[in-house]
């Protein structure tokens, strides 16, 4: 279905091969100084407020996907939060005055407890596979699935500003 191009690398072993549901893999995992829930920031907005750097750790075998990456100031990580539980599909959040479905939150208690962070590059070193980034939201060793450029042109959404829901 897709061909190879001049410069393209392929893995060792295909992880669409590996045994599991969906066939994720994880890539690497987060460094951050959130060592418990009750310390880690709810939400990016509130990570950048602390003024706590923390990295990324890629794993040997995906770090040449890691080039070029330094041409974008901004990248989207996405995690799997292993800590959550996966059972709510109905949530009420402390701060609400009423329940609401897990496809309308930010949580990460959901069926796939996967974790999207906006987040800002301050270095990369595809070498060692190390990317520093300006903060993250979540506890010290969740696995990354996933790392995408962040492009103002395509993922700014100019009519998305809605004040009393982009906090959820």
């Amino acid at each position: 279905m897709f061909e190879m191009r001049d410069g393209e690398e392929t893995l060792e072993q295909d992880p669409a091969t590996l045994p599991s549901d969906g066939h994720i893999v994880f890539i690497g995992h987060v460094l951050s100084p959130w060592k418990d829930r009750s310390s880690c920031p709810k939400n990016m907005r509130a990570a950048r407020e602390t003024i706590q750097p923390a990295s990324l750790q890629i794993d040997q075998p995906y770090r040449a996907g890691l080039v070029g990456l330094e041409r974008t100031s901004h990248i989207h990580v996405l995690t799997w939060m292993h800590h959550a539980p996966r059972n709510l599909i109905v949530q009420k959040p402390r701060h609400a005055t009423e329940a609401t479905g897990v496809f309308a939150l930010r949580s990460p208690v959901r069926p796939n407890p996967i974790g999207l962070h906006s987040v800002r590059l301050v270095s990369l070193d595809v070498e060692t596979g190390r990317i520093e980034i300006e903060a993250i939201d979540v506890l010290d060793g969740t696995p990354v699935i996933d790392i995408k450029p962040y492009f103002p042109s395509v993922d700014v959404l100019a009519d998305a500003l809605m004040p009393d829901r982009n906090d959820r």
